[in-house]
């Protein structure tokens, strides 16, 4: 199994059902960083761009409207290489 799971443009009626809306949001300025998942982030992109890359593996372009599981065990590059603005839940 990837340790990214990316489903683009989900239905106003599955981002309802996961309650979206109450999750916190984070923002990132355009920077390079690294960052190791110990347990499982489910996360909706608002703004931005962003290239995960796991460690030994290929980058994944991650866009608004992207709803996105980085899994836990998952070591990561990030470059945000547009501002981010996401919602994220931990499970």
């Amino acid at each position: 199994m990837s340790l990214i799971t990316v489903e683009h443009n989900p239905s106003a009626e599955r981002l309802q059902e996961l309650g979206v809306a109450s999750w916190p949001i984070w923002e990132k300025e355009i920077s390079t960083f690294t960052i190791d998942f110990d347990e499982t982030e489910t996360a909706y992109v608002l703004e931005g761009e962003i290239l995960v890359t796991p460690v030994g593996g290929e980058p994944v372009r991650i866009l608004p409207g992207d709803l996105v599981m980085f899994h836990a065990g998952l070591d990561s590059q990030w470059e945000v290489v547009k501002p981010l603005r996401k919602h994220y839940h931990y499970d």
